[in-house]
């Protein structure tokens, strides 16, 4: 990746000769780190000087640096796990679905922030930045905006809540540590820490969903703070809605309908691809006549691959999938893209299958509502209904919805220069 420098020079009189810096814990590990640097490169076209600083980089675009040494770097990160798996009696299994704000390398000393206008927060755990890192930026006179790409910012520690509601209150009691937490356990703690930091220090809050948006305004910490919703940047018009030309790193699909489904891990719970098995087994147990013309392609990684022998549908597993022309030509050629996750802040997958022509068949309820609209560009079933599930994959492999309107839908609502106008709205607002 060579370095893109900021074109157009029509922003707004206040914008001109400002700094934007994006904080985020990479440039291309993770969802949030995807879109992140989406956001970068689409403000860059626009005009806007933003660069990235990050905990770990991987690309080689220029306007991305990553701060101290990989030692460094590593301790920071050791630290911050250690207090977590102390405080959740060493369970593994939820280390990663909660963060405590402590021990980060904070981003205040680096050149790009020291200079910067703006500082726009990202996904920062894990050794990047602390709640006292906020602090100082703040000090040192950054006007602050903080895109939520999960709950942790509403919450005491976890990255979501899933059926507790104490984020309604004042966190404590926490599932995530041993024991069930206590009432004055970490998750108190740190919510303590985030209710003095949104008292003393003025940050607007992003939201990449209305459902996000929602939950926040319900919260006990940013229900009195400014929030609103900007969607996640996609590159729309990259993708196809018929496939252009035969890739032939992949076997064809020789089926007339092709049901596509992804996740950075396939058989992580919260993607419920076990919803998702049960849901293509009814079909291919009750509608033969549907199963026989119909493959399943999966795409991502997976620790335990013997769950899709219980798949009784024709179906492949490609494994990480890391080349955007595979990508696009899987979606172009896909009939259905289909999401049994049990939440999602937004849907991605759903997103860039929508840019590719394939209709979105998932579950509801959360920020994949703000992509699909029932029955007009997807299916929205029952929550964990998989006969319903089964009911929406059936419509949308008969729909004659076309191909083009679901790129159509999709360009307008999530393409790259239609997000970096808004933040530069919003930039402009906070701005003096």
């Amino acid at each position: 990746m060579g370095t893109l420098q900021p074109q157009k020079n029509n922003l707004p009189d206040n914008l001109r000769g400002k700094k934007v810096v994006l904080v985020n814990h990479s440039d291309t590990l993770g969802g949030a780190a995807i879109v992140t640097f989406r956001l970068m490169q689409a403000l860059r076209k626009e005009g806007v000087d933003a660069r990235m600083v990050v905990y770990t980089k991987t690309s080689s675009e220029e306007n991305i640096s990553n701060i101290s040494s990989r030692f460094v770097r590593g301790l920071a990160f050791c630290m911050e796990r250690l207090k977590l798996i102390m405080a959740n009696g060493f369970n593994y299994n939820d280390l990663f679905k909660i963060s405590s704000g402590d021990f980060a390398l904070n981003v205040h000393h680096h050149p790009w922030v020291k200079e910067a206008d703006i500082v726009c927060l990202n996904w920062f755990n894990q050794g990047l930045l602390s709640v006292k890192g906020i602090h100082k930026l703040h000090r040192m006179g950054k006007k602050i905006i903080w895109t939520m790409h999960d709950m942790w910012a509403m919450t005491g520690i976890c990255h979501h809540s899933y059926e507790c509601s104490y984020f309604l209150d004042n966190c404590g009691n926490c599932q995530f540590l041993a024991g069930g937490g206590k009432p004055n356990d970490l998750s108190k703690k740190i919510w303590e820490k985030k209710y003095k930091l949104y008292r003393e220090v003025p940050i607007t809050f992003v939201a990449v969903s209305s459902w996000l948006e929602h939950r926040a305004r319900q919260s006990s910490l940013l229900r009195n703070c400014a929030v609103m919703t900007i969607h996640n940047p996609f590159p729309v018009e990259q993708f196809y809605t018929s496939p252009s030309k035969l890739i032939y790193s992949i076997e064809t699909p020789t089926k007339p309908n092709m049901i596509l489904f992804g996740a950075a891990r396939l058989d992580d719970p919260i993607k419920g691809l076990n919803y998702a098995i049960e849901a293509l087994n009814y079909i291919f147990d009750n509608y033969p006549d549907i199963a026989s013309e119909t493959a399943v392609y999966l795409f991502g990684s997976m620790k335990h691959p013997e769950m899709l022998d219980n798949l009784r549908m024709s179906h492949r597993w490609l494994g990480m999938v890391n080349d955007f022309k595979i990508l696009r030509y899987l979606y172009s050629t896909a009939k259905v893209v289909l999401s049994t996750s049990l939440y999602e802040t937004l849907g991605g997958t759903l997103v860039e299958g929508q840019a590719g022509g394939a209709l979105p068949v998932t579950f509801g309820g959360d920020g994949r509502e703000d992509v699909v609209e029932h029955l007009k560009t997807g299916y929205i079933a029952g929550y964990k209904d998989t006969k319903d599930i089964a009911n929406g994959i059936i419509w949308a492999i008969k729909s004659k919805i076309s191909r083009e309107s679901l790129h159509k839908s999709v360009e307008d609502r999530f393409s790259a220069p239609v997000i970096a106008h808004k933040y530069i709205k919003l930039f402009s607002d906070i701005i003096d």
